[in-house]
């Protein structure tokens, strides 16, 4: 018998405000490329990447969402079924740092009950651009009890490292039987091989 491509699947999602670089972000991890000409994303599209904690291979399927209000409908079906999702806001735009409280309620609302939530607070590369400051993300991520990274798709900073602590939550959350009433495309994992969290720039 052929032996499987992974042993589990998870399903991640990228959310945000329009032009924060969610694309870029999925584009660096999935492909380890960066493209400054990437148009606006039209409704949802997704990449899959496979990866590897404690053994075992993960697929990972992960969803980039239109952030235009337009398309907010479209984005809403897809919160269902993900066990993990990103809030990007933009470090030079403190609009899109404003609205991460819309965001958090739209996942209250729309997502499965005990899902992995994690903020990006992206383009720290632009830091002479600056409009809000880490404090302020490691402040509203305390706030709400989510984890924190500042990101660079283009300079290639924590983006790896926070997907992967991403996954080792969800994982984990698993492990310790939290999440039995989770979307259908979850897997139960067994309770060994405990992942060990990663640590970059992050709170």
């Amino acid at each position: 018998m052929a032996k499987k491509a992974y042993d589990y699947l998870f399903k991640l999602l990228l959310i945000g405000d329009s032009g924060v670089g969610k694309t870029c972000l999925l584009f660096r991890f999935s492909d380890d490329a960066f493209n400054t000409t990437f148009i606006s994303t039209i409704g949802i599209d997704f990449k899959i990447k496979t990866v590897e904690v404690d053994g075992k291979k993960i697929k990972l399927q992960i969803w980039d969402t239109a952030g235009q209000e337009r398309f907010h409908t479209i984005t809403t079906s897809y919160y269902r079924g993900a066990m993990g999702i990103m809030l990007v806001y933009d470090i030079t735009q403190e609009k899109t740092f404003d609205n991460i409280a819309k965001w958090l309620r739209n996942i209250d609302e729309h997502a499965s009950e005990g899902v992995e939530r994690m903020i990006l607070g992206n383009k720290c590369d632009m830091n002479d651009k600056r409009m809000v400051s880490k404090e302020k993300g490691e402040g509203i991520a305390r706030e709400h009890n989510i984890k924190f990274y500042e990101t660079s798709a283009k300079d290639n900073i924590c983006v790896e490292e926070a997907f992967m602590r991403l996954t080792q939550d969800i994982l984990r959350k698993h492990q310790a039987g939290a999440t039995q009433d989770q979307a259908t495309t979850g897997v139960v994992i067994p309770k060994e091989n405990r992942a060990k969290p990663a640590n970059c720039c992050s709170t």
